[in-house]
Parts: structure tokens; C-alpha cells; sequence
């Protein structure tokens, strides 16, 4: 996979792209990221990539100009949009992302991520350039950037061969639950005791407990995911035993 990142501010990747399981699946040639400052792109001499917005009204707009140019650049040109190559937009006005958007992006040929600025995007580039629109939570930023991170490493350790297949199933959300509690030595620490279940070497009640500890902590704590969760008909009896627990 290649993902090209569009931004004002490249020096922003440098730490994030460098290390852990980013740099990992870079250097396994599992992936490619090139981090890409759009004020290149521009022809004046001030390499001015934003302006007032029509109509009036306060702060400013990132100029169609250097985004198009940019995006013909690594997309070919004429653009033409492809599912399978998206072009982002990072924008509070989009879709929120998660895991189900992810797993989507990660079977992706390529990617163009477009770090938002400013007041936002002149409505020509979202409407012919951009293929989708995603946010990463309802607050505001000062930049697209974060989120571009927050993507690239949500979206990176989806790619097989980027981390072990096993943890990324377990991993919460991977099924719309929360992920079980996790133990580790010692045993017992400051009179605190791991679950004797964890202990006893009983591989199906350790997994029966494990799916059950999940249920119970997604419906205390995220009980929004329970409706679209994948659940196995065992683990809607569990559910329904713990809601009827709930209830009493």
C-alpha cells in the first residue's frame, strides 16, 4: 500500500512515522508513506495557499489551486475518482472514523490523506477531488494532521504482516467489543490477586471467561456498541444472562 499525506506542516511526521509498528511495516515494505507539503504546489512567490472567502465572513479558505495540483501530481492526471485509491478529505465535517472504516481503507491500493487547515476546504476541492470525508471525533483541532496519524496507525497495523494476526483480533473494537481485561506477573501484588481462572491452564474457560469479562466491560462501558456487535449465539446468552443480571 502507498499512502501519500497532503500537509502544511511535514515535519509534523517525523517522530510518529519513525517508530513502533509504523516503521515496522515500512521497513517490510509493507507499506509506503510519503509525507507531501502542498505549498510546492502553488506558483506565486509568496507560496500562498489560502484566501479570504467569497461572501465575506472570518478567517480563510485553502485555495483549490495547489490541492488539485497536488493530487494530479500523485494521482495522475486527468484525476479521475477510484474507490480504490481514495482521496481523503480531514475534515470535522466528515463521516466519524473507526475501526469498521480502518479495516476498509487498509485493503486499499493507495491512499491521499488531505490535511485540513484554517476554515476548511474551497467546496470545489471536496465535491471533484475528494472521494470521502472523515473526522476523528466531534472536537476541534487545529489541523489535520493528528488525525492523519491517528489514521495512518489505526489503518498500518491492519495490513497482514504488520503486527500478529491473533492481537490484532483481540484487539477492542476488532469485533465492536471492548477487549477483555489483561493480567501479568506477579500473581499477587500489593494483596491484589490475577482471577484463578487465568491460572488454573484450562485453555476453554480461560477463553469462555475472556469473551465473558469483554461482554461485561463493552455493556458497563460502551453499551452503543452491543447493537452491531458480531456475536456468536454463545455469546448472546452471555449477554443476556448479564442483562438480566443488570436488571435485578
Amino acid at each position: 500500500m502507498r499512502i501519500d499525506i497532503l500537509t502544511l506542516f511535514p515535519e509534523m511526521f517525523e517522530g510518529p512515522f519513525a517508530n513502533s509498528i509504523i516503521k515496522r511495516a515500512v521497513d517490510r515494505n509493507l507499506v509506503s508513506i510519503y509525507v507531501n507539503n502542498f505549498r510546492n504546489y502553488t506558483h506565486d512567490r509568496h507560496k500562498i495557499v489560502d484566501d479570504c472567502p467569497y461572501g465575506g465572513g472570518a478567517g480563510m479558505v485553502l485555495k483549490p489551486e495547489p490541492i488539485f495540483e497536488a493530487v494530479e501530481d500523485l494521482a495522475g492526471k486527468p484525476y479521475v475518482k477510484n474507490p480504490k485509491k481514495p482521496v481523503i478529505l480531514l475534515s470535522p465535517q466528515g463521516r466519524i472514523f473507526d475501526q469498521k472504516i480502518a479495516r476498509q481503507l487498509s485493503s486499499c491500493e493507495s491512499l491521499i490523506l488531505i490535511c485540513g487547515h484554517y476554515e476548511g476546504f474551497d467546496e470545489r476541492i471536496c465535491q471533484h477531488l475528494a472521494t470521502d470525508e472523515i473526522s476523528i471525533g466531534d472536537y476541534v483541532l487545529s489541523g489535520g494532521e493528528p488525525a492523519a496519524i491517528v489514521m495512518v496507525d489505526a489503518i498500518v497495523r491492519l495490513i497482514p504482516g504488520a503486527i500478529d494476526e491473533l492481537s490484532a483480533a483481540d484487539d477492542s473494537f476488532s469485533r465492536g467489543l471492548l477487549e477483555y481485561p489483561q493480567y501479568t506477573r506477579p500473581a499477587e501484588y500489593r494483596n491484589l490477586s490475577v482471577p484463578d481462572i487465568l491460572l488454573s491452564g484450562n485453555h476453554s474457560e480461560i477463553e469462555k471467561w475472556r469473551r465473558a469479562q469483554a461482554l461485561k466491560r463493552t455493556l458497563e462501558r460502551r453499551p452503543d456498541l452491543l447493537q452491531t456487535a458480531m456475536l456468536t449465539k454463545e455469546e448472546e446468552k452471555m449477554l443476556s444472562k448479564l442483562l438480566a443480571e443488570e436488571s435485578e
